[in-house]
């Protein structure tokens, strides 16, 4: 199976910077789609990027110029860089992971077998 760990979370300022983090283990997929999202509370969990295994990327326009999703340093890690951050920014952030295959859906939280347990992002 796959394990996914967020971190990186924390309490910033409008108008500040964070940069979340995603490590992966076990048995990944050796082409992937992996995603960020976020749920704040009272509402539904919403897609924010992914970026799958061909190096294309998708972002929701809510962040779209703000946000960028890219490898991260480590292995097996996919980094959320966030910048301008927003009170409305302030969420439980997810990342999560499925197998690349013809017609993916990357916005559909359904079609994501593997979660993190998340990390807290509040903007004040």
């Amino acid at each position: 199976d796959v394990q996914l760990v967020e971190s990186g979370g924390g309490s910033v300022q409008a108008g500040g910077s964070l940069t979340l983090s995603c490590a992966a283990s076990g048995r990944t997929y050796f082409n992937w789609v992996m995603g960020w999202f976020r749920q704040a509370p009272g509402k539904e969990r919403e897609g924010l990027a992914t970026l799958d295994s061909s190096g294309i990327t998708h972002y929701a326009d809510s962040v779209k110029g703000r946000f960028t999703i890219v490898l991260g340093s480590g292995r097996n890690t996919m980094d959320l860089q966030m910048n301008d951050l927003k009170p409305e920014d302030t969420a439980m952030y997810y990342c999560a992971v499925q197998r690349l295959h013809p017609g993916v859906r990357w916005k559909v939280i359904g079609d994501y077998p593997h979660w993190g347990q998340g990390t807290q992002v509040t903007v004040s």
